[in-house]
């Protein structure tokens, strides 16, 4: 649980962009205890875990969610906002584990008999999110191992997103809102920028209200400037990792 807690802290943080010498100081505790908590061997007490949580912004039962449980080593679950590289990253890492990759929005699509737009157009995004939670936790009980790449809003149905952390291995792809947008656009998709006056700052709110819950995944993963080979190499060997 030590180790969750670690990584919980480190996700939190880098999610935020801190270096650790900045947190220790607006936590007001030492920079070699915050290492150790971050590498899992500081048995930290409630106070100073408050102290901490206090200063990443964030509750403690944020910081506890879900620690001392064991996911499936089987189930690997890329949750980001559009753009993160979920589907990209997410086959190539299917392929290279072995395991299969599923799209869950194309399993929604599946279950609905509609694509999308059309089901949020007509059935509205309640049933939606019914449509997910069951999809994904079909896909959960399912045998064998795969990949999921989630959409982008999953972290906001708080019940679905708990039933996500516990019973698979979570992966939150980050990025700039800048390189979010742009790679919606390189991929021909303009969305993002029809009807609104500042897409890139409604971008950017929408990554601070999610940010806290992306972080809430077991690992993060930097994707900004970097390969998606390096990406998919990074959650390879996190995903083989002896528990």
């Amino acid at each position: 649980m030590l180790e969750q807690l670690g990584v919980r802290v480190r996700s939190l943080r880098e999610a935020r962009g801190w270096t650790r010498a900045y947190l220790a100081d607006r936590a007001g505790i030492s920079l070699r205890f915050l290492a150790d908590v971050e590498h899992g061997t500081g048995n930290v007490s409630v106070q100073r875990l408050w102290e901490v949580s206090q200063a990443l912004g964030v509750s403690l039962s944020t910081v506890f969610a879900g620690l001392g449980e064991r996911p499936s080593r089987g189930k690997l679950a890329l949750v980001g906002l559009r753009g993160a590289g979920k589907s990209t990253v997410g086959a190539a890492l299917a392929q290279a584990l072995g395991w299969q990759f599923i799209e869950v929005d194309r399993q929604v699509e599946q279950a609905a008999g509609l694509r999308l737009g059309d089901l949020f157009e007509y059935h509205g995004a309640g049933r939606y999110r019914e449509l997910e939670r069951d999809v994904l936790a079909n896909l959960l009980d399912a045998p064998g191992e795969m990949v999921l790449a989630t959409g982008g809003s999953v972290v906001t149905a708080l019940e679905t997103w708990e039933i996500l952390r516990r019973r698979s291995r979570t992966v939150w792809l980050h990025a700039s809102p800048e390189s979010h947008l742009a790679r919606v656009e390189a991929q021909g998709d303009f969305r993002p920028m029809r009807g609104r006056a500042d897409a890139l700052t409604e971008l950017k709110e929408i990554l601070r209200v999610r940010g806290p819950l992306y972080a809430q995944a077991a690992l993060t993963v930097e994707t900004e400037g970097r390969m998606i080979a390096e990406v998919v190499a990074e959650a390879r060997e996190w995903a083989l990792r002896p528990a």
